[in-house]
């Protein structure tokens, strides 16, 4: 893949397979070690015992889908794992401040606290994913 032609199939497969992967990856060690813990201290019953798979698996599948056309490949094109991080940083920070700043606004067991941790992880996740989905795609051009 060359920086100016990112557009086979195959190529934004790959970028897009690494992305969800990393962000897939680092998420799960996050909420099974970290947040699963501060989530059930603000919100108790109000957690499902079992989270509803098919929500995850979509919410994973179209987060990294916007991820990629906003950050990832945009950051190719330009040849700048730097920019990728950048452009993911901003996302996650917009993507997580509106989903907890809407929860802060209107559940009561939403602390300010737990706002400011989730807008922070999603901020670095994002970032982090966006930057080595960039790598790979620079790494692995036809």
């Amino acid at each position: 893949m060359t920086s100016q032609n990112m557009t086979s199939l195959k190529q934004i497969t790959l970028v897009y397979a690494a992305t969800l992967a990393t962000f897939v990856a680092i998420d799960a060690v996050w909420l099974t070690q970290v947040a699963i813990h501060q989530f059930t201290i603000a919100l108790g019953d109000m957690l499902r015992p079992v989270p509803d798979v098919g929500a995850v698996v979509a919410f994973y599948l179209v987060y990294t889908a916007g991820l990629v056309y906003l950050a990832v490949r945009p950051s190719i094109l330009e040849g700048s794992v730097a920019g990728a991080a950048v452009k993911g940083a901003v996302l996650g920070l917009t993507a997580y401040a509106t989903f907890d700043l809407t929860n802060l606004a209107v559940l009561k067991g939403w602390t300010p606290g737990l706002a400011a941790l989730d807008i922070a992880w999603g901020t670095v996740l994002t970032a982090v994913s966006a930057a080595i989905g960039c790598w790979i795609g620079l790494r692995f051009r036809s």
